[in-house]
């Protein structure tokens, strides 16, 4: 594997060209205006004809062990011992989430298949549905990760690129075959606080009522004079839910509110008569996650180092961690060791297995890491 990486910043690509017609595979990751400048992915294009040009919108585009803002980051592969296969799909409304998630693994070849990376739509979507869809079709033992695509902290519009100018309600997805190893790990590292609550009232990713209460009033009573910065403000203090009888917990949250009803709308579902207590941030906690995601990728990564990383960080560890983003990157640069080319982006929710070989889900709020060597 061949990995060379590019910056457009200033109005101008900045990085050495040597992959050119030989880069099956290109990733792209970036301001939503910028992904969507027709101009820009026909340069792209011109830079490396032969590849498949995939990517979306982000939060903060990271490339090395450094987070930007308002640019692209663009990173060109060539495999030499494997082969990839790329696929999209339309995605007309949230609500078929789940079944476009059974139809990309229905459409995918299995035999040979080492793992799949997906990008979707971030807004317009029940990230947990998608993944349950791909999930119920693909069983445990296909390896799936990604990210559901970013706007920073505008929630308006989200897009993604698959081989096309970008478009929003996409969903693409590219399968690896051959003898491409990869593996996967996806930490969080945030703190609970306040007492177990019970959702009483809930409709997929719409929580309705929480002990028989609107959950809008209730989840304001708890920001104070946050709550008047929603939804922007609501990344700051997500919801841990936990299934008593289960006793397995994971994070959501709040992608969007609705005065109307008193609801909040989030990532993924939020199942009737599960606990929820909120979360909130410790920096080092976050930081220290990030490191952990690393060391968990490689304790079950067959080979010595990884030739590409890509990181899907939460844009909610973003809006904490502030000036202090690059350090969660730098931790997981340190772990992987120089070897690594990294690349990723802030999304709106990480799909992941917690560690290679374990259940694939959509988490909130955590760094994955996605490692790949030949």
């Amino acid at each position: 594997m061949k990995v060379e990486q590019l910056s457009y910043d200033s109005k101008v690509f900045k990085g050495e060209i040597t992959l050119g017609d030989l880069a099956q595979w290109v990733l792209v990751f970036g301001n939503r205006n910028l992904i969507g400048d027709a101009k820009i992915f026909d340069e792209i294009r011109g830079m490396y004809p032969k590849a498949y040009i995939m990517g979306c919108s982000s939060a903060g585009e990271i490339r090395d062990n450094v987070v930007t803002d308002e640019s692209l980051v663009l990173t060109a592969i060539y495999l030499e011992k494997s082969n990839v296969v790329f696929s999209d799909f339309e995605l007309e409304s949230s609500k078929d989430s789940y079944e476009v998630g059974k139809k990309i693994i229905k459409s995918i070849k299995r035999e040979g298949l080492v793992h799949l990376f997906v990008l979707a739509e971030g807004l317009n979507i029940n990230g947990s549905k998608l993944v349950e869809g791909m999930r119920t079709e693909a069983g445990i033992e296909v390896s799936i990760t990604g990210g559901l695509s970013g706007d920073g902290a505008d929630f308006k519009e989200t897009c993604v690129l698959a081989n096309e100018y970008a478009k929003s309600n996409k969903i693409v997805v590219a399968a690896f075959y051959g003898e491409i190893k990869t593996s996967c790990a996806s930490v969080g590292g945030w703190d609970t606080f306040g007492v177990d609550r019970l959702v009483t009232k809930s409709e997929d990713n719409i929580l309705y009522e929480i002990d028989g209460k609107p959950a809008l009033d209730l989840y304001k009573e708890y920001l104070g004079d946050l709550a008047s910065e929603l939804p922007a403000s609501g990344l700051l203090f997500p919801f841990c839910l936990t299934d008593k009888e289960t006793e397995s917990s994971y994070v959501r949250t709040i992608l969007g509110i609705n005065e109307e009803d008193k609801s909040l709308i989030f990532a993924g579902d939020i199942p009737t008569n599960i606990y929820c207590r909120l979360m909130k941030a410790n920096d080092n906690n976050l930081i220290n996650g990030s490191k952990q995601a690393g060391e968990f990728s490689l304790e079950t990564f067959d080979s010595e180092s990884a030739d590409l990383a890509i990181l899907v960080s939460c844009v909610g560890r973003k809006l904490v961690l502030k000036q202090m983003i690059d350090e969660e990157v730098d931790i997981v640069k340190e772990t992987l060791g120089e070897k690594t080319n990294i690349t990723g982006f802030y999304s709106y929710g990480e799909i992941s297995p917690y560690k290679k070989g374990t259940q694939c889900e959509l988490h909130n709020q955590t760094m994955t890491v996605t490692l790949f060597s030949e």
